[in-house]
């Protein structure tokens, strides 16, 4: 597997970053988070000062476990929880618990990009598996199985990144047979799981654990602050007391204790609930918005309207090369991301990645404009 790039974090103020799968400033609750920060340092009790539990703080994981239940329409126990710094935290984990450098894995095309470097990281042999509208394709996974089989799977099953398609539960099914038949894990990265803006998604593979053979992982970095560092894994029990048991949780203590005494507050308020009925109406307006000026003035490209999640995902004639695209676009003050970031074999050279969800109307719209005069200009180069 080729080396991946670095993304550059860092924004010129002139830039206009259609790429960025950040939410804004302007969403994040400080002011709930602060609230529940004083409640729970106001308090007499200090364990959270503590190394805390190797698993999760338990209070916290019993809130957690019920707002998940509600969300997800089916009973979550605490005891399938598992407290992690996020998902980028969780996967490095389960790629040092589960596989050995060389060892397969499987992804769909396209993945989520900086998955791809945590998988390289770790000097796994990656392998991609065909997807269309409706996710993962399982007749293709199978053939996959036969020929390479893996250590796990890893899919984006809910509006997924990039492209906003959803698993359908027929196929979720189907992949949970076949990673029960093949004995491989399936890790579902399921962070976008409760930013649905129209019909409800089929459950998560959460719903699955009793599988033994499914780790759904989840975060609030999409539905309350990135910089809480903060999600959880679900799993079935045998598979949480792996990690719960290790070496580096004996040594360490549970993950972030201290965040998770504040974000139980959140949670038990109801403050996460209301977080994200708002997050839906704030970014289904912005949806509209880029839809319209992508309709205006990029008639070229094609795309589905997401109904979740964080991206709108631009198909271009088969000519284009994207990435080379990208080179000019500093000179317009505009980004985004190209396909081939998110493919695992250099393909979808002729695809782009736009994030709805980081600026306001205005910006989107002047942001798509200059996506316009970039590509019509004469940067725009065909593929080699």
């Amino acid at each position: 597997m080729k080396p991946l790039p670095v993304v550059q974090t860092q924004i010129p103020l002139d830039v206009i970053d259609l790429g960025l799968g950040n939410p804004p400033l302007s969403v994040l609750p400080l002011d709930m988070i602060r609230e529940s920060a004083q409640q729970t340092l106001s308090q007499s009790d200090n364990s959270f000062l503590q190394y805390g539990v190797e698993q999760g703080n338990g209070y916290f994981r019993a809130a957690l476990a019920d707002f998940l239940g509600a969300g997800y329409g089916f009973s979550v126990s605490a005891e399938n929880l598992f407290v992690t710094t996020g998902i980028s935290n969780a996967l490095d984990l389960v790629c040092t618990f589960f596989t050995k450098p060389g060892d397969t894995i499987l992804v769909e095309e396209p993945s989520y990009f900086l998955a791809l470097r945590i998988f390289a990281d770790h000097h796994l042999n990656v392998v991609s598996v065909e997807t269309d509208e409706h996710g993962l394709i399982p007749e293709s996974l199978e053939k996959k199985i036969i020929s390479l089989p893996p250590k796990f799977l890893y899919l984006i099953p809910t509006f997924q990144n990039p492209t906003g398609y959803t698993l359908t539960q027929e196929r979720r099914e189907q992949i949970v047979q076949l990673a029960e038949k093949h004995n491989f894990l399936i890790v579902a990265d399921e962070v976008y799981q409760l930013l649905n803006y129209s019909e409800q998604p089929p459950k998560p593979f959460g719903a699955f654990v009793d599988s033994q053979h499914v780790i759904s992982l989840g975060s609030f970095s999409k539905i309350l602050a990135p910089g809480l560092r903060l999600g959880w894994m679900q799993a079935h029990a045998d598979i949480i007391k792996r990690f719960a048991n290790s070496g580096l949780m004996d040594s360490g203590g549970g993950l972030n204790p201290f965040t998770s005494a504040i974000l139980r507050g959140v949670i038990e308020s109801g403050g996460l609930g209301n977080n994200i009925a708002r997050l839906k109406q704030i970014y289904l307006s912005q949806i509209q918005v880029m839809d319209e000026a992508l309709r205006r003035h990029l008639p070229q490209a094609k795309y589905t309207i997401p109904r979740g999640g964080y991206f709108f995902w631009l198909k271009f004639p088969d000519s284009m090369d994207i990435g080379a695209l990208r080179k000019q676009a500093g000179a317009f003050n505009v980004d985004f991301r190209q396909g081939a970031l998110f493919s695992s074999n250099g393909g979808l050279k002729n695809y782009m990645r736009l994030c709805f969800v980081m600026y306001e109307a205005d910006k989107i719209e002047e942001g798509v404009q200059r996506l316009r005069e970039l590509y019509l200009s004469k940067a725009a180069f065909t593929a080699a």
